[in-house]
């Protein structure tokens, strides 16, 4: 008989925690969930409160009977399930499967697997919470009613197979509204005018843009318009009137939240966000390190927190301090969204003493990458500002006006280790400008008129739908993953060159829903 009986979610997970707990303790997975919604009907009285009607998982009987005789055999049982609203319905499920009383404590939560958090949480068990047990109820069952509900009409008008759920129609409808948008859109022309100067004194080029007349702003939207100004401007002296000298900062971006993380994954390492989940879970699971056994390398990766305990700040600032010095330290806080839940620490490294390059070899190349860009934005969000020194410099050639703006790098800061990456804007390059003053002249050297066109909105990645879910409220960190997945999967979408695009199947399913659930489409 084992003195305590520890079930979690998966093997890796129990493999893990098995060698921080000594004495006669047994450590068991439930492999997920073992209970759900049966798939050959509803399950849910709608007439009584919506009452869901749970059954065993096909599948799972000699798991039930195994986790059964295991809890039989032991004095004490803990549900350590993951810990978020997803973890905490498993635990229920499995009390009620193992007859334990919801009230009764059982139920331990880590935010990390390392041997200090898990033999905290076993002394302080608590109660199932089922405020979260609820909440995750409630969106399966809204998550039923709607691809329960919607899905059948899909399958009659277009074609068997076909679902519908409350977060993939809204993504969906947002590829097939922005390539609306682009296949809608009509250019717009419009010119700017550069002018290359030299200063006279120290015999250096630089560039200023067409502001406009007497320093207020003029749009030129044909040749007509800029073949005036440069005809007015072409033998006319360049005359400084103003330079600003200044300083500008750049803060480095909190450490990870999930959604933030399966952006930046995207963006640097080119990671589905399906892939960067996966690789995640194994870097929180446990991974086999040289010297240590099978260790956890970073936070619970299900967040929308950026907040970081105090022992992380403390250790961060011994690394940052002894790699980099003092200069490059700073102890910042972080503005968690108002909408968060905050229930778990931001995504960070479980031991600062474990640099990526030192453990390369024990990882796979997929595993190094994510390890490395977690580490590296969580110390970075632990260092100094970058300082930028910045100069504003105003021309006057008869009485139109040029301005010129440069910035030089004066100290890097948190950017010798990390800059956080973009989803369209490319990072401008540092114009040098010459130290010029006010009512100098500068040499005209050419005048160069270009001819643009606006452009359509782009196509979204996975990163930037990702960002654009989290700004509407729609869905949660979990859910953005198997959503885009389960929209490729169906075909309803497809990628080209690595942006998402509607096919013609999704733009059929999407008008289909629009015309008959309009409500459901905005939900």
């Amino acid at each position: 008989m084992a003195d305590k009986l520890i079930i979690v979610e998966s093997p890796a997970k129990a493999n893990t925690i098995k060698k921080f707990l000594g004495g006669n303790t047994k450590v068991v997975a439930s492999m997920g969930h073992i209970r759900d919604l049966p798939k050959s009907k509803l399950g849910i009285d709608v007439d009584n409160n919506f009452e869901p009607n749970y059954i065993n998982i096909r599948g799972k009987g000699d798991l039930i009977k195994s986790l059964k005789k295991d809890a039989k055999n032991a004095k004490k049982v803990y549900l350590a399930t993951d810990p978020d609203r997803e973890g905490e319905a498993i635990a229920w499920h499995l009390a009620h499967i193992l007859d334990i009383d919801e009230k009764e404590n059982v139920r331990v939560t880590f935010n990390e697997i390392t041997k200090g958090a898990v033999q905290e949480a076993i002394k302080k068990p608590r109660q199932i919470d089922m405020n979260l047990t609820n909440a995750q109820q409630a969106r399966r069952v809204l998550d039923r009613i709607v691809g329960y509900k919607i899905s059948p009409v899909l399958w009659k008008k277009v074609r068997r197979g076909l679902s519908a759920g409350r977060v993939q129609s809204v993504a969906v409808k947002l590829i097939v509204d922005r390539e609306e948008e682009i296949e809608n859109f009509i250019p717009q022309e419009y010119w700017n005018i550069y002018a290359s100067l030299i200063d006279e004194k120290s015999k250096k080029e630089f560039e200023a843009k067409f502001y406009g007349k007497n320093n207020k702003k003029i749009e030129l939207h044909n040749k007509e318009e800029v073949d005036k100004i440069i005809k007015e401007i072409n033998k006319d002296k360049y005359i400084v009137k103003e330079v600003k000298k200044g300083q500008k900062k750049r803060t480095p971006a909190p450490p990870f939240t999930t959604s933030t993380m399966q952006q930046e994954a995207s963006r640097k390492l080119g990671f589905t966000l399906k892939k960067t989940m996966s690789v995640a879970q194994d870097l929180y699971e446990g991974v086999k390190i040289p010297q240590r056994g099978t260790v956890g390398l970073i936070t619970y990766m299900r967040t929308d927190s950026t907040r970081i305990s105090e022992v992380a700040r403390a250790q961060a600032k011994t690394e940052i301090l002894k790699t980099y010095g003092e200069e490059y330290y700073d102890n910042r806080y972080y503005k968690t969204n108002k909408d968060a839940q905050d229930a778990h620490e931001a995504i960070r490294p479980t031991y600062i003493d474990i640099n990526p390059e030192e453990i390369k070899d024990a990882l796979t190349n997929d595993q190094y990458k994510l390890y490395k860009l977690i580490y590296n934005r969580f110390i970075a969000s632990q260092m100094s500002s970058a300082v930028y020194d910045t100069l504003s410099v105003t021309i006057d050639a008869n009485g139109y006006t040029f301005k010129a703006n440069g910035q030089n790098l004066k100290f890097k800061g948190f950017m010798v280790l990390y800059v956080e990456g973009q989803d369209y804007v490319q990072e401008e390059e540092n114009e040098k400008i010459p130290d010029l003053e006010e009512n100098q002249t500068v040499i005209k050297k050419k005048i160069e008129p270009k001819q643009s066109f606006t452009e359509p909105p782009p196509r979204y990645t996975e990163a930037s739908l990702v960002k654009e879910l989290e700004q509407k409220g729609i869905g949660r960190p979990s859910t953005y993953s198997p959503t885009i997945t389960t929209i490729l999967e169906r075909r309803y979408i497809e990628k080209k060159q690595k942006q998402l695009a509607p096919t013609d199947l999704g733009k059929v399913v999407n008008k289909l829903l629009i015309e008959n659930f309009s409500r459901s489409s905005k939900c």
